[in-house]
């Protein structure tokens, strides 16, 4: 029988470590440059989708943020990543869930994707995740694969985009973009993944 999205995830976090997937970041520098270039106050409420054991949970506290929520399908990858955290991980709101099944208790200042995003390969999932962006969140940071970049990702089917279509999507939900940039992400095995980041705000 084929594995759920979740058992592959679950599957992943526990068996991979950082240095053997390739969405590792030491820094991710144009999500913090982008998040920053908002100028929140420090108390604003920001959610990382599909964060996993991430490191830019750190970076955020290391900042100063205080209302930091992280949401990914993987109880292991949560785990690890409060592991990591130690006490910090006490400052942090944790939430195991499917995107798609996600169902805000809050409202956020900022939504940050550069993980979750990409693997919505269903027009109707694709169209769902728009909305719930738009009624929950007044400010947007997205990273996807770009259509230079990987067609798969950890054996998955992806969603590529450019400047164009990322924008579109969510300009057709009332946001309004401000900046795009690409990136080659060196993955820790030495290859190179042409990424697209787009920022928006309501």
């Amino acid at each position: 029988m084929e594995k759920s999205l979740k058992e592959h995830w679950e599957t992943v976090y526990a068996t991979k470590t950082p240095q053997e997937v390739s969405w590792t970041q030491e820094k991710p520098a144009i999500s913090l440059d982008f998040i920053a270039s908002f100028q929140l106050d420090k108390s604003a409420s920001i959610i990382d989708i599909g964060g996993g054991d991430s490191l830019l949970v750190d970076h955020l506290l290391d900042l100063g943020y205080t209302n930091i929520s992280v949401l990914d399908i993987s109880a292991h990858a949560i785990e690890r990543a409060k592991l990591r955290l130690g006490e910090r991980a006490l400052l942090v709101h944790w939430i195991v869930s499917d995107i798609n099944e996600f169902q805000p208790e809050n409202t956020y200042d900022l939504w940050h994707d550069r993980a979750a995003f990409h693997f919505l390969t269903a027009s109707i999932d694709i169209s769902r995740y728009a909305s719930l962006v738009a009624n929950q969140a007044d400010n947007l940071v997205v990273g996807t694969f770009s259509t230079n970049g990987p067609l798969k990702c950890s054996g998955l089917e992806i969603t590529q985009y450019d400047e164009t279509s990322l924008s579109e999507l969510f300009e057709a939900e009332g946001f309004k973009r401000i900046e795009t940039k690409r990136e080659d992400h060196q993955t820790p095995f030495g290859t190179s993944q042409n990424f697209v980041f787009a920022s928006f705000r309501k």
